[in-house]
């Protein structure tokens, strides 16, 4: 019997590690690819690995009509904040938004707003198997 009721808590251990609430997403569950949807655009790629030099925030590139452009950024209590810089150097665009709730930090929703724009566009980032 205990080992039976030892069983079925580690897998539940292993669910909860496995599917995180959006508060409790990490550095680490964003890690791989991503497909990014903006409203109007078509889907662009985004690859984010750990950032060598800052613990707990990534680095990476994505990929948009056939330009590679850096990225770098973080997630906090399932807020996501994503920069953008076409130069290596200056921010050109930001990505602001939250992890869904259920998503298992698989989804995120939020706003895209480049530099020197007023307004924002809706984006969907959905990572990918």
């Amino acid at each position: 019997m205990r080992s039976a009721l030892a069983a079925l808590l580690i897998a539940a251990s292993a669910q909860v590690l496995a599917c995180p609430a959006a508060g409790d997403t990490a550095q680490a569950h964003l890690i791989g690819v991503w497909q990014a949807q903006l409203e109007g655009a078509a889907p662009v790629s985004i690859t984010l690995a750990r950032h060598p030099d800052f613990a707990e925030t990534l680095r990476g590139f994505l990929d948009r009509d056939g330009k590679r452009i850096a990225v770098a950024g973080d997630v906090d209590e399932g807020e996501f904040t994503l920069e953008e810089s076409q130069d290596g150097v200056r921010i050109s665009a930001t990505w602001l938004g939250d992890v869904v709730e259920g998503s298992c930090g698989r989804e995120i929703r939020g706003t895209w707003k480049a530099e020197g724009t007023a307004t924002g566009r809706p984006f969907v980032l959905k990572k990918q198997p």
